[in-house]
C-alpha cells in the first residue's frame, strides 16, 4: 500500500503538486485505491484471527475447541472471498474510467421509429444516471417527428461515469409495434450508441491551424431561424476530418467552448479506438454504422425481454430496464470483463 500512502501525502500536501490537473488525476487514483486498501485491511484481520482460531482447536476445552474449528472453517472460506476480491481489485484499471463520459446517440435503421427508439434510450439513461446521482448535461439535441430524436450528445458527470457508461456502445435493436404500424406488424429498428470519456486539455492538444471554424444561423425544427444572430458554429478537424456542430447555446462563444469539448473527446475516443486496433482488442468498442446486423443488445417488448449478447444476459423485466434500472446488465458486464483479462494473465 505504498502507493496509497504516496497519493494520501501528496493530497494533504497540494502546494507540491503542479497543477489543477495532476491534482484532480491523483484525487481519482486515491478514489480508486481505498477499497483496495479496504480489502487488504479485511484479509489482514481475518488472518490474524485465522492464526487465534486455529490455537485453539487443541484446546482441553471440547466446547470451546468446537466453536474453534467452526471458526476457522468460516475464516479460512471467507479469507478465500477476500483474496478473490483483492484479486480482482489489483487488476489494472483504465485510469480513463473515473472520467466523465461523453454519450452519444444516433437514430439508425428504421427511420421514424429508429428516432423513437433512440429518444428511449436517451431517457433510460437519464434515469440510470439519476439513480447513481450523476448529472446529465445536454450538449446538442436535434428531434425527430413524433418526439423522436435524430442525435443527442449529452455530458455525464460523476464518479466512475464513463467506466460504467462505456459498456453501452454500440448498436442497440428494437423490435415492436411501431406507433405508425396500422396492421398490428412487428418491426425491427436501430439506434447507436457511442461513450467517450471526456478529454481534458492535457489529454489532446488542438493546434489552432488544424481546426477550421464557420458560423452561422441557428435553425429549429423544419428549418425555422432560431434567432437572428450567427451564433452557430461548426468546427472542422483537418488531420483527422472530424466535424462537430453546435447551435444549442445561446452565445457563439458558449456553441464554441461545447464544440470543442465534444471534438477534444472524439479525438480521445479516436486515439484509444487506434491504440485498441494496434493491439487487436476491439472487443465491444465498435459501434459500427447502424445496422440491425451489427447489434450488441435486443430489446423485444412482445416477449418484455431484453438480451446483452456480448454476455448471454436476458432479463423479461424490460420495462424496468428501458425505466433505467440497468445496474445489473452493467455489473455482469464489468465482471466479464475481469475474467476476460484473468483468464488471459494465465
Amino acid at each position: 500500500m505504498a502507493r496509497a500512502e504516496e497519493v494520501e501525502r501528496a493530497l494533504a500536501n497540494p502546494a507540491g503538486v503542479r497543477d489543477a490537473a495532476q491534482f484532480a488525476e491523483l484525487g481519482r487514483e486515491h478514489r480508486r485505491l481505498l477499497p483496495v486498501m479496504e480489502l487488504a485491511a479485511q484479509l489482514q484481520k481475518s488472518e490474524n484471527e485465522l492464526v487465534q482460531a486455529r490455537e485453539l482447536v487443541s484446546i482441553d476445552d471440547a466446547e470451546l475447541a468446537a466453536e474453534a474449528r467452526s471458526e476457522v472453517t468460516r475464516l479460512e472460506s471467507r479469507i478465500t472471498e477476500l483474496e478473490d476480491e483483492l484479486l480482482r481489485a489489483l487488476l489494472p484499471r483504465d485510469p480513463l474510467d473515473d472520467r466523465n463520459a461523453i454519450v452519444e446517440i444516433r437514430a439508425g435503421t428504421g427511420g421514424d421509429e429508429a428516432a423513437l427508439f433512440a429518444a428511449d434510450l436517451y431517457r433510460m439513461y437519464t434515469r440510470f444516471c439519476e439513480r447513481r446521482g450523476w448529472r446529465v448535461e445536454t450538449m446538442s439535441f436535434s428531434d425527430g417527428t413524433l418526439g423522436g430524436i435524430r442525435e443527442v450528445i449529452f455530458k455525464v458527470s460523476g464518479d466512475g461515469a464513463y467506466g460504467s457508461m462505456r459498456w453501452e456502445s454500440g448498436v442497440h435493436r428494437v423490435q415492436r409495434v411501431p406507433r405508425t404500424e396500422s396492421q398490428g406488424r412487428i418491426h425491427t429498428s436501430a439506434a447507436t450508441v457511442a461513450v467517450l470519456p471526456e478529454a481534458e486539455a492535457v489529454d489532446v492538444k488542438i493546434e489552432d491551424k488544424d481546426i477550421r471554424i464557420d458560423v452561422f444561423r441557428s435553425s429549429g425544427p423544419g428549418g425555422q431561424s432560431v434567432n437572428t444572430t450567427d451564433s452557430a458554429v461548426r468546427i472542422t478537424h483537418i488531420p483527422s476530418g472530424l466535424v462537430v456542430s453546435q447551435q444549442d447555446q445561446k452565445s457563439q462563444l458558449q456553441n464554441k467552448l461545447k464544440a470543442m469539448e465534444v471534438l477534444r473527446a472524439r479525438l480521445l475516443g479516436l486515439r484509444i479506438q487506434q491504440q485498441q486496433e494496434e493491439r487487436a482488442k476491439l472487443r465491444r468498442s465498435q459501434v459500427g454504422g447502424g445496422d440491425r446486423s451489427e447489434k450488441i443488445r435486443t430489446y423485444n417488448y412482445p416477449q418484455s425481454r431484453v438480451t446483452d449478447h456480448r454476455v448471454d444476459w436476458t432479463t423479461h423485466n424490460l420495462q424496468g430496464f428501458v425505466d433505467g434500472d440497468i445496474g445489473d446488465l452493467i455489473d455482469a458486464l464489468k465482471l466479464a470483463d475481469v475474467e476476460e483479462q484473468l483468464g488471459a494473465d494465465v
